[in-house]
């Protein structure tokens, strides 16, 4: 297997709000994304909204945020046990979810993707379980994970591939169980250690246009590439604050160029990688 090496291009420091904005109203141009080279664009502010609270538009700790194909924005309101639909310059639509273990209900949602089809997925970390919604909020399904054997694990990135399956990150338990997009169980890799294929609590996931699968290997400080079957395929990063080292690396994802970029969260940054050919 051909191995694959990464450069650093670029270390931000994390402004929330900036970058939820500007991903949200696609202000981020996308030759800058692709480029391999410095980006010396300079970015503004587009918008905030929300406060803390319970009523609409309001949030208490939101954590997860996904978008769909008609830029409609879904934030994981976690402590209002609920998900909020809204415009993507931040005017309420629709609401759901309500504190419980039933349907549609929560105890501590966290991560929320959306497939091709528009179908919203959420981990709840508490109630062990996906949950699998309309775009309007009418609840379709939900699993846990007792096929994968993993009753007691705690879900926490969640992402969709070409095909529709869903790849979940237990952390807790360092593995990555793969389902269809009904919930049947079809894989899952991983266990705790340092080697290949092996985490000390998974986080994040991102994939790419190949469905090729990123994990951020939380506490071995590094990145993690797979295939869609869960073939090892490369890793990179070690502890540390130097270009390429990490401290607590939680979110990923990836642009249409196959640009890496990470959430280096205890170095309060944002990591860029880009392969090089």
């Amino acid at each position: 297997m051909h191995e694959m090496c990464y450069m650093r291009i670029k270390t931000v420091s994390i402004v929330t709000l900036v970058t939820f904005a500007l991903i949200l109203m696609g202000s981020v141009n996308g030759n800058a994304l692709g480029s391999t080279q410095q980006d010396n664009n300079r970015y503004s502010l587009v918008a905030i909204w929300g406060t803390e609270g319970t009523g609409d538009g309001e949030f208490a700790e939101p954590h997860g945020v996904a978008v769909d194909s008609s830029d409609n924005v879904y934030v994981v309101d976690t402590k209002n046990f609920r998900v909020q639909k809204l415009t993507s310059d931040g005017k309420f639509i629709t609401q759901w979810g309500t504190e419980g273990t039933g349907n549609g209900e929560f105890k501590k949602p966290h991560s929320i993707a959306v497939d091709s089809s528009n179908y919203i997925y959420i981990t709840d970390e508490d109630n062990k379980n996906v949950q699998k919604y309309t775009s309007d909020g009418e609840f379709v399904t939900q699993w846990g994970f007792e096929a994968a054997g993993d009753e007691t694990g705690e879900p926490h990135g969640i992402e969709i591939d070409s095909s529709g399956n869903v790849y979940v990150a237990i952390r807790d338990n360092s593995k990555i169980l793969k389902y269809t997009s009904d919930g049947k169980f079809i894989k899952q890799w991983g266990s705790e250690g340092t080697g290949d294929g092996e985490f000390d609590r998974t986080h994040g996931i991102a994939i790419d246009s190949a469905d090729n699968v990123y994990l951020s290997d939380m506490g071995n400080f590094r990145v993690q590439k797979f295939d869609s079957n869960g073939n090892f395929i490369t890793k990179w990063g070690s502890e540390g604050t130097g270009e390429g080292q990490f401290n607590i690396p939680e979110g990923i994802d990836i642009d249409s160029s196959g640009n890496v970029y990470v959430a280096d969260t205890h170095n309060s940054r944002i990591q860029k990688f880009a392969i090089v050919k």
